[in-house]
């Protein structure tokens, strides 16, 4: 009798259900991964923001002009377009009055050093004036600090964003479409260019301080406006940025969410 017990629980034990049985583990490494990817490090550079719908920023270097930048005022204002500015700071300090109008009509102000210098290229103590004697500068000129700086030439080291928006406060802002004015092709290939890489969210780069530029402003403008585009300042564009969808991909890089808006290696554009 104990044997035929014995023999019945055997049985009902190979066909009843595990219910404690643990699943295959997910790997710990694999838990929260979009989330660490993300948060590797905070959106300090920024060459395009991913927006819903048509919004754009106009930039415009290495100014204030006295001759190009109040006509390029006077252009904008006709638009009801704001931009942003960022300047020289021994172009501001020659020509408070034209930073002091440009931010009196809605304009944003950014740093863009103190005489061009390749930040990239020098120390930190170096870097730390310079930025410091042009927002200064700004501040005596507007009466408010500037919130985002542009590297000239682009160049700046991951390390060098860290501290300075660390520091500073400051966004790092470079650009998606560059229409190349500093070479001074003319005005027809400055818009051409212009139109043919812009897109929504895009961060236009060009200079207040080059006839050519201001010459294709009109015709630029106008035809943006005519595609639909709406002008914001760099900080508005950020300030609308929206989760990008990844795109499918295979393998490990389809879990890697995008960073249109957080460029993490050093530009090596010769100019801006």
């Amino acid at each position: 009798m104990f044997v035929a017990c014995l023999f019945l629980i055997c049985s009902l034990s190979l066909v009843a259900p595990a219910p404690l049985r643990a699943e295959n583990p997910i790997p710990a490494q694999a838990i929260g991964k979009d989330k660490s990817v993300a948060s590797v490090e905070p959106h300090i550079t920024f060459n395009s923001v991913h927006v819903d719908g048509r919004y754009i920023a106009m930039t415009f270097d290495d100014g204030p002009s006295a001759k190009l930048t109040p006509k390029l005022l006077d252009l904008l204002a006709i638009h009801h377009i704001k931009a942003t500015f960022f300047v020289i700071g021994e172009n501001v300090a020659e020509h408070p009055e034209i930073l002091a109008r440009a931010t009196s009509e809605g304009h944003e102000i950014g740093n863009h050093s103190w005489s061009h210098r390749n930040l990239g290229k020098m120390s930190d103590d170096a870097v730390r004036r310079d930025l410091r004697k042009t927002e200064d500068a700004i501040r005596s000129a507007t009466g408010t600090r500037p919130t985002l700086m542009r590297p000239p030439y682009g160049s700046i080291t991951a390390r060098q964003k860290r501290w300075i928006a660390n520091e500073f406060g400051y966004k790092i802002i470079l650009w998606d479409v560059d229409p190349l004015d500093w070479k001074r092709p003319g005005p027809a290939a400055i818009c051409n260019r212009i139109l043919k890489g812009t897109q929504p969210g895009s961060i236009v780069l060009s200079h207040d301080i080059h006839p050519g530029t201001i010459e294709a402003m009109p015709a630029t403008l106008d035809q943006l406006e005519a595609k639909g585009f709406k002008f914001m300042t760099v900080s508005e564009l950020i300030s609308m940025a929206r989760p990008e969808t990844p795109k499918p991909a295979s393998g490990e890089r389809a879990n890697i969410p995008s960073t249109k808006t957080s460029l993490l290696t050093i530009s090596t554009t010769p100019h801006g």
